[in-house]
């Protein structure tokens, strides 16, 4: 399997353990505000990469070009900056809603790289 696969599928599961952690956290202080952030990790954290992983392992010659790692390195940033950011903003504090912004643009950056790694003939 490709490295950057084996990447995808590692970072995913330490956000797959983060979803659940806040899910549970939300649950037992029975406080709700933060749902939004909790559903972002489990999907852009571990479904999508999860995905992304899956996709460059079925196809190798796609991974091994450099712009798949730099493409993980951008899209795993946006996520691991976006999420707790969220998190914060949901849960009130509106001093970071600039870095929600900056980070989502980020991570929208890394899946539009995801799209030319996809189409991309080669």
């Amino acid at each position: 399997m490709p490295n950057v696969s084996n990447y995808y599928f590692g970072t995913a599961i330490i956000f797959l353990i983060a979803g659940i952690m806040i899910g549970l956290h939300m649950s037992i202080t029975h406080s709700y505000a933060p749902a939004g952030a909790h559903a972002h990790i489990n999907l852009l954290g571990w479904v999508t990469m999860s995905l992304f992983g899956t996709y460059l392992a079925l196809n190798p010659h796609k991974a091994a070009w450099q712009l798949a790692r730099i493409q993980y390195y951008i899209y795993t940033a946006g996520v691991l900056v976006m999420t707790p950011s969220l998190y914060l903003l949901l849960s009130g504090y509106t001093g970071v809603e600039p870095l929600v912004a900056i980070s989502s643009l980020v991570t929208f950056a890394g899946v539009i790289l995801f799209a030319y790694i996809i189409f991309r003939k080669a």
